[in-house]
């Protein structure tokens, strides 16, 4: 009897070990669960919204521009030239207009949580801070749409400038500007936690759309002389 208590003791010992270690796992997993459901993706919007934007209209933009020069001239300098112009134009645009609309929006949001302010008895101002912090950042967004912008702008531009045959070129463009098009589709809803392939796939086919129209509609104008 003695030396079955004996062997028995370690037994429950290391039961009650295992027993310890997972409710410990179990806690640390749920700990970090909620770590992340409570963290509020809605902040992320507004920077991700302008970074993909920036990003996939830069690239759409000048690759359509490099696309309808080249569907009406093979000069590889011209084409260079009208992207490298797309490129600065387009992001003083982007900056400017993402800017602009950004303080709007700022402006709207923040008379509104004035006046529901005033509206409570009682102000309550650690709800207030908070509401604050979420306004957008118009510097931020017109920061991150410009530089996106010219992120974007570089691919097509890079993808051209180092071949030399016409046809050649504007294949190149078209699928470099297509797979670039679906990583930032699928970059964008990384960040926003959205499904990366329906994002992917809708920037994708937006992207082709305006390539293939300014490559058709250009070659259209250089054919009957318009």
């Amino acid at each position: 009897m003695a030396a079955l208590r004996t062997c028995e003791q370690p037994s429950l010992s290391n039961l009650g070990m295992s027993i310890h270690v997972t409710n410990k796992v179990e806690k640390n997993d749920q700990i970090q669960g909620t770590a992340e459901n409570e963290f509020d993706y809605s902040r992320r919007a507004q920077w991700v919204r302008a970074a993909v934007l920036g990003a996939s209209d830069g690239l759409v933009s000048v690759a359509s521009l490099i696309m309808g020069v080249g569907a009406v001239k093979d000069d590889i300098k011209a084409m260079l030239l009208t992207g490298f112009a797309g490129l600065v134009a387009g992001a003083c645009s982007m900056a400017i207009g993402e800017f602009v609309s950004v303080y709007t929006q700022r402006d709207i949001e923040e008379t509104q949580m004035k006046r529901e302010t005033r509206m409570r008895e009682s102000g309550d101002n650690e709800e207030e801070t908070d509401q604050r912090e979420k306004l957008p950042n118009p510097g931020q967004a017109a920061i991150a749409s410009a530089l996106a912008f010219s992120v974007g702008a570089v691919v097509p531009l890079l993808a051209a400038a180092f071949i030399r045959q016409h046809k050649l070129r504007l294949a190149v463009v078209a699928v470099v500007a297509s797979l670039a098009l679906a990583a930032f589709g699928g970059a964008g809803a990384v960040l926003g936690r959205t499904p990366p392939v329906r994002s992917s796939v809708r920037v994708l086919i937006g992207g082709s759309m305006a390539m293939a129209i300014t490559f058709g509609l250009t070659k259209l104008i250089g054919i009957t002389g318009l």
